[in-house]
């Protein structure tokens, strides 16, 4: 498509979108942010709330605190602690019948990701009844519209990593395709994101490198995703998708996201203790939760959700089951497809592996080759540091798995298509023979 102008230093071109949408949850950020839940739940109108947690967390104080807010503020409140930690159309469908046989008129999610995509999921067909696909993305569900507005929805993350507390985004294992998948929609956006990061403090090391690579993935992918400007202009304001592109606002939650990561994540790792490190992974999630909502992510996602969803006997430290956590997953396949794609806007991935922390002199800023080893050289030197499995061969993965993994990437078309190039099939299966031992 040729230009026709540019918009805050990014090129218009004939056909293509000419503007963006900010979307965000409200949020509440800090120490002790938790207590005040039952406050923030009552001026929302609620009166029966649903509390969302798995059953390790409902033992643990920031459930019991979250408990303690909402009754002392006179609410009604019903436990469902049956969160499968990542969740499956199984249990995605369970916690839909507790939510639509409780008439709750609010939800409030204590956990990670897991727990608070299953309570979006849970609402919705709580609220609006249909079949489980019904919402789910294509290619493998229909796709449809959220039909109208949800009840009220407080988040509060007890993980530095998925962002989902500010996302409309849930994702869960579709066991019969052997894929992930998820449902889309800016309505399922929490209310508010409550993000008290001393709720997170006494993560093992392993969940808090899994979390982190999650966030440095989420402000990465979103940072080098398409531009906004080069996705078609959509027939009318309402169907411009929730992700967008890359786009000036979330250029200032990537940046930052990427910066704290960089300084921080293997400080994290390597010593609970450091309350400076914890919370700035925390505040780093919340940033890159907010882009990724609005731009969305791309190629190294779609790769996640076919190695995540075709095995399950790997056991990462600090995790209660053998899985691929999300964010090991992410990042296994990131220095491969970075690599690849860096040619495409090297001064994107030039700022992006800087930030990082990357020494960057002397680097040719047009010389994507040179970059996207750069960039995936230091994403390793990254990972082995914080304990990341060296390679999808170290979490079950071979030669023989290369086509499955290439059709369940291929199936997240809303990932594939935000990548900032077109990846064919042949060069995709050669991303994952590259990952299989990236160092």
């Amino acid at each position: 498509m040729p230009r026709v102008g540019s918009c805050l230093g990014y090129a218009l071109l004939d056909g293509g979108d000419t503007a963006f949408t900010i979307d965000a949850s409200s949020v509440t950020f800090g120490p002790g942010a938790l207590a005040e839940v039952g406050e923030h739940a009552r001026h929302l109108g609620a009166r029966r709330v649903a509390l969302f947690t798995d059953r390790t967390l409902a033992a643990l104080a920031p459930v019991a605190e979250a408990q303690r807010s909402l009754r002392a503020a006179g609410l009604d409140v019903a436990l469902y602690d049956d969160v499968r930690v990542e969740p499956t159309d199984a249990s995605f469908l369970a916690a839909a019948a507790f939510a639509a046989q409780g008439h709750f008129d609010a939800y409030v999610s204590v956990g990670g990701g897991s727990v608070i995509d299953t309570c979006k999921a849970a609402l919705l067909h709580a609220t609006y009844p249909a079949d489980l696909l019904t919402y789910v993305n294509r290619p493998l569900g229909e796709g449809r519209p959220i039909p109208g507005p949800l009840p009220p929805h407080i988040a509060c993350p007890t993980t530095t990593g998925t962002g989902s507390e500010c996302t409309g985004i849930a994702i869960f294992d579709l066991r019969a395709q052997h894929a992930k998948t998820g449902i889309a929609s800016r309505r399922l956006r929490p209310t508010l994101a409550l993000v008290d990061p001393t709720a997170a403090a006494t993560l093992p090391a392993g969940v808090v490198a899994a979390s982190g690579f999650d966030v440095l993935s989420h402000a990465l992918e979103s940072f080098t995703a398409r531009p906004f400007s080069a996705r078609p202009r959509p027939d009318t304001p309402l169907a411009r998708p929730m992700s967008q592109g890359q786009n000036p606002w979330s250029d200032l939650g990537c940046r930052e996201a990427l910066r704290l990561t960089g300084r921080y994540l293997t400080r994290a790792v390597a010593d609970a203790t450091d309350t400076e490190a914890r919370d700035a992974m925390s505040w780093a999630a919340t940033l890159a939760g907010i882009a990724f909502g609005n731009a969305g992510v791309h190629l190294p996602h779609a790769m996640s959700y076919a190695i995540a969803g075709l095995r399950h006997d790997f056991h990462m430290p600090g995790y209660p089951a053998p899985f691929v956590p999300h964010g090991v997953a992410v990042i296994l396949g990131a220095p491969a497809a970075f690599r690849a794609l860096a040619p495409q806007h090297p001064e994107r991935h030039l700022e992006a592996a800087a930030l990082l922390g990357a020494d960057t002199r002397g680097v040719d800023p047009r010389d994507g080759d040179a970059i996207g080893t750069l960039l995936a050289d230091h994403l390793t030197h990254l990972m082995r540091t914080a304990g990341i499995p060296r390679g999808l061969t170290h979490v079950g993965y071979g030669e023989v798995d290369l086509t499955a993994l290439t059709a369940g990437t291929l199936a997240q078309a809303r990932l594939v298509d935000n990548a900032p190039r077109p990846i064919p099939p042949d060069e995709l299966q050669a991303l994952f023979r590259a990952a299989l031992t990236p160092w």
